[in-house]
């Protein structure tokens, strides 16, 4: 079953996270298991972001969570971020396009 987290919290420095999100990319080359990323801006609240990130699975999520690199991402991030970031861990039961 597909695996979707949501990561969903304020800063003024996206580009950053960008730049931390790149490197944690190009570092786990062949591990890294996340299948696709969308980082959002609110129109509202230019400082609200909510980056959706799609697994394959629950477990290939946690795969992806157990790489010390993704730790190491985490702590950067946590140092980007306007408090602690809200985390929304969903199972996809209806994927339809239209």
């Amino acid at each position: 079953m597909t695996f979707i987290q949501i990561i969903e919290g304020h800063t003024t420095r996206g580009d950053e996270i960008e730049a931390a999100a790149a490197e944690l990319e190009a570092a786990t080359a062949g591990r890294f298991t996340a299948i696709r990323s969308i980082r959002t801006q609110d129109r509202d609240d230019p400082t609200k972001f909510m980056t959706i990130v799609f697994f394959d699975s629950f477990e290939s999520a946690m795969e992806n969570s157990d790489l010390p690199e993704t730790g190491e991402f985490a702590a950067k991030m946590a140092q980007l971020v306007d408090g602690p970031p809200t985390f929304h861990n969903l199972d996809v039961v209806v994927d339809k396009s239209f």
